[in-house]
C-alpha cells in the first residue's frame, strides 16, 4: 500500500478567516492568546467581532497569592491587545473541568445567547485535562443546537501541541502583536518560556506554505456530518486518513 500525499493531510496554502461573530472558549487565561492570538489580531484588523469566555479561575497556575485576580487582571489587558469585543471569566475550578450536563448547557446558553457564526475551542489531541474537557464540552453544547443554519461552524485550535488541521491561517504580520499579548500573563510566563513554545509551534506550522508565511495558526473546521458523531470518534476518523491509501482521501 502506498499511503495519501501529505497535501490530504495538511494545507499547502493559507487560507482566510472563518466568518464571524467569533465565541472562543479559552480553558485558562492565556489559551486565547496562546492559541489564537494572531487570528484574533487578524479579525481585529479585519472587522470581525470577537468574543473570549474563559472557562476556568487559573486557580492552580502558580502559587502566588491573589492569582486569581491576578489572571483576570492579564487577560482584561490581553484582551484589550486583541481588540475583543466581549470577554467573560467564569469560576470553574481549574484542573478540576468536568464534562457534564448542567456545563454542557452553560456552553449552549452562551452560544445561544451571542449567537456566533463560529466557535472555536482546544483541539482534541490537548494534553491538558481542562484543554480536552473544554473541547468535548463545546462539542457536545454544538451538537444540541439545531443543524444548518441555526448551528455555527464548529472550529479547533491549537494551544500546546500539534491537533487534526485542514485550514492554516497566516499570521506572520500579526507576531509582534501576538508576542506583546502573550507578554501580558507574566503570572504565567514565570512558570515557563510558554512564549517560546508557542512562536515554535507557530512556526513549525508555517512548514507546508509558501516560504514567506513564517508562522500559522492551525484551525481544523468540522463540519455536520462530522458533529453528529462524538468527538472521539470525529477524532478517530481523522487520524483514519493518516492511514489511507494513496487512492483515498482522508475522512474529514
Amino acid at each position: 500500500m502506498l499511503p495519501c500525499a501529505e497535501h490530504l493531510l495538511v494545507p499547502f496554502e493559507a487560507g482566510p478567516l472563518p466568518p464571524g461573530p467569533w465565541l472562543v472558549f479559552a480553558p485558562h487565561a492565556d489559551d486565547e492568546t496562546f492559541g489564537l492570538g494572531g487570528c484574533l489580531l487578524r479579525a481585529a484588523r479585519e472587522g470581525v467581532e470577537t468574543h473570549v469566555v474563559v472557562v476556568t479561575n487559573g486557580a492552580l497556575g502558580g502559587a502566588e497569592a491573589g492569582l486569581v485576580e491576578r489572571r483576570r487582571e492579564e487577560v482584561e489587558r490581553a484582551a484589550r491587545l486583541l481588540g475583543l469585543h466581549g470577554l467573560q471569566c467564569w469560576d470553574e475550578p481549574d484542573r478540576a473541568l468536568r464534562v457534564d450536563a448542567p456545563r454542557t448547557e452553560r456552553f449552549a446558553a452562551a452560544i445561544r445567547e451571542l449567537r456566533p457564526a463560529a466557535v472555536f475551542f482546544p483541539g482534541p489531541l490537548e494534553l491538558h485535562p481542562d484543554h480536552r474537557a473544554t473541547g468535548l464540552l463545546a462539542w457536545a453544547a454544538l451538537r444540541l443546537l439545531s443543524a444548518g443554519k441555526a448551528r455555527p461552524q464548529a472550529i479547533s485550535y491549537e494551544i500546546t501541541v500539534h491537533n487534526p488541521v485542514n485550514l492554516l491561517v497566516d499570521i506572520t504580520a500579526q507576531m509582534p502583536g501576538k508576542r506583546e499579548a502573550m507578554a501580558a500573563y507574566a503570572s504565567q510566563n514565570s512558570q515557563n518560556s510558554y512564549p517560546d513554545y508557542v512562536v515554535a509551534l507557530n512556526r513549525s506550522r508555517s512548514f507546508s506554505l509558501p516560504p514567506e508565511v513564517l508562522h500559522a495558526e492551525a484551525l481544523y473546521r468540522y463540519d455536520d456530518e462530522q458533529l453528529r458523531l462524538p468527538l472521539a470518534e470525529a477524532t478517530r476518523r481523522i487520524i483514519d486518513g493518516y492511514f489511507a491509501p494513496a487512492s483515498a482521501t482522508p475522512s474529514r
